[in-house]
C-alpha cells in the first residue's frame, strides 16, 4: 500500500519521508480503533458469557486493551524503511513502544494476577499484595532501562553495569521501600496480622479492621468509619494489639468491678439468712454454708451469742455466692474459659468485687448487650444484700449535708 501511495507524495525526500510518516500516522490509528473498539469488545463480551471468572478478571484489568499498543508499534516498525530520512528513529521509537506496552500488559497482568489470588481460600492465611508490588517496582525499573537502552542504542549490560555504580544512591532512594518489604515478609511469615484482623495501634491512634495490606502502607478503617493510613514498616517497628485470638477462641472477656461501701459490709444475721434462703440461687449455697459454720463453731465449743465470736457468714461473701451463681447460669457466659469472681484489695472508692468472665459471643454489639444486662441485675439487688454501691458524693448530697 506504500509502495502505491509513493508515486503521488512529493518527491522531496524530506517531504516524501514526512508524508509517509504522515500516512503510517493515520493507518495507525485506523487499525488501533478497530483492535480496541470491534476486535477486543467481541472479545470482552465473549469472555462475559464464560462460566469463569479469570478471563473477567483479565478484561477488568485491561490486559488485552493494553496489547492493542502493539498494533501502531509493530506498523510503523514494519514500513519504516518507507521513510529513509527517519528510519533509525522510527525503528527505535516503535521498540520502545512495543517495550512500553509490554511493561503495561505485564503490571495489569501481575494486578489481575493478585485479583484472582484474593478470590482464594488461601489468601486469608497468606496475602501477596505486597510481593506483587515489589514485583511490579522490579519489572518497571527494568523495563525502564530496556526502553532507554533502545533510544540510546546502548546494551542493557552497560546500563545495568552503570546501575551498579549508584547503589549507595538507589538504597538511599528506595529506602522505605526496602524497609516496607522487609516489613511486609515479616507480616506474612510471622502472620502477625491480616485483612480483616482487629487492631489496635494507640501511638497511630488506629483502632479498628484491617481492609488492606500494601507495600507500602496498611488502611485500617475506624469504628468510627474513618480510615487510618499507617506505613507498613512503622507499624511493625512499633506495639499494636490484634484482637483475632479473642474472636477465634469464640469467646470475649468481661474484667469490671463493683466497688462497695465498706461501710456497708457486715455480718449475716440469722433474719438475713432466712431472708437469703428465698433466692433460688443461693439455696445450695446457704443450706452447705450454714452446716459447715455450725460443725465448725459446734466441735471448737464456741459461744454463738454474739455474731463476732466463730465463723460467720457475710453479706458481701454471700454477695459473691450470689455473682457467681447467677453467671453460671447464664448461658451467655462461656462455660470453658476463665470464671472468676473475685474480690481486690480495698481502695478508696470501696471494696473491689472483680468479675473476670467471658461471654461466648464476640460480637461486639452484642457482647456490650450482654454485659449491660448483667451489671443493671447486680446494681439493682445489692441493697437485698443489705449492701450499697460507692459513689462519689455529688451536689445533691452535699445539699443534704447543708439541710441538716
Amino acid at each position: 500500500m506504500i509502495e502505491y501511495l509513493s508515486p503521488y507524495l512529493p518527491q522531496n525526500p524530506l517531504l516524501h519521508s514526512l508524508a509517509i510518516l504522515g500516512v503510517l500516522a493515520v493507518i495507525s490509528l485506523l487499525a488501533f480503533y478497530i483492535t480496541e473498539k470491534i476486535i477486543l469488545t467481541l472479545l470482552t463480551r465473549m469472555f462475559r458469557k464464560t462460566s469463569t471468572d479469570l478471563d473477567d478478571i483479565l478484561v477488568n484489568r485491561n490486559v488485552f486493551n493494553r496489547l492493542a499498543y502493539l498494533v501502531p508499534a509493530l506498523i510503523f516498525y514494519n514500513f519504516a524503511y518507507a521513510a529513509p530520512q527517519f528510519t533509525v528513529i522510527i525503528q527505535r521509537a516503535s521498540l520502545s513502544l512495543m517495550a512500553l506496552s509490554g511493561l503495561l500488559v505485564i503490571n495489569a497482568f501481575l494486578s489481575a494476577l493478585s485479583d484472582i489470588y484474593e478470590k482464594t481460600k488461601y489468601s486469608e492465611r497468606m496475602h501477596i499484595k505486597s510481593y506483587i508490588q515489589i514485583t511490579k517496582l522490579i519489572v518497571n525499573i527494568l523495563g525502564v532501562v530496556v526502553i532507554v537502552a533502545i533510544l540510546i542504542d546502548k546494551n542493557v549490560a552497560w546500563l545495568l553495569s552503570g546501575l551498579g555504580a549508584m547503589t549507595a544512591v538507589l538504597l538511599l532512594i528506595f529506602k522505605d521501600t526496602i524497609l516496607s518489604l522487609v516489613a511486609s515478609l515479616q507480616i506474612s511469615s510471622n502472620d502477625l496480622f491480616k485483612i480483616g484482623d482487629w487492631i489496635e495501634a494507640p501511638q497511630f491512634g488506629a483502632d479498628g479492621d484491617v481492609i488492606d495490606i500494601a507495600l507500602h502502607a496498611v488502611k485500617i478503617q475506624n469504628w468510627d468509619k474513618t480510615i487510618s493510613i499507617i506505613p507498613t514498616h512503622k507499624l511493625i517497628d512499633s506495639a499494636f494489639r490484634n484482637w483475632r485470638g479473642m474472636s477465634e477462641s469464640g469467646g470475649r472477656r468481661i474484667k469490671r468491678s463493683l466497688f462497695i461501701d465498706m461501710n456497708s459490709i457486715q455480718l449475716c444475721t440469722e433474719e438475713l439468712l432466712e431472708k437469703f434462703t428465698h433466692f433460688e440461687l443461693l439455696n445450695d449455697y446457704i443450706e452447705q454454708k450454714t452446716k459447715e459454720v455450725a460443725d465448725h463453731n459446734k466441735s471448737n465449743s464456741i459461744n454463738t451469742a454474739e455474731l463476732i465470736n466463730g465463723r460467720r457468714l457475710t453479706n458481701v461473701g454471700t454477695f459473691r455466692a450470689y455473682i457467681e451463681a447467677y453467671l453460671r447460669n447464664n448461658s451467655k457466659i462461656h462455660p470453658e474459659m476463665t470464671f472468676l469472681i473475685r474480690q481486690l484489695e480495698p481502695t478508696a472508692r470501696g471494696l473491689p468485687i472483680q468479675i473476670y468472665v467471658f461471654t461466648n459471643d464476640t460480637d461486639w454489639v452484642r457482647y456490650e448487650g450482654i454485659q449491660a444486662d448483667i451489671f443493671d441485675h447486680l446494681l439493682a439487688i445489692i441493697p437485698e444484700f443489705r449492701l450499697k454501691v460507692f459513689q462519689s458524693p455529688t451536689g445533691k448530697d452535699f445539699g443534704k449535708l447543708g439541710k441538716k
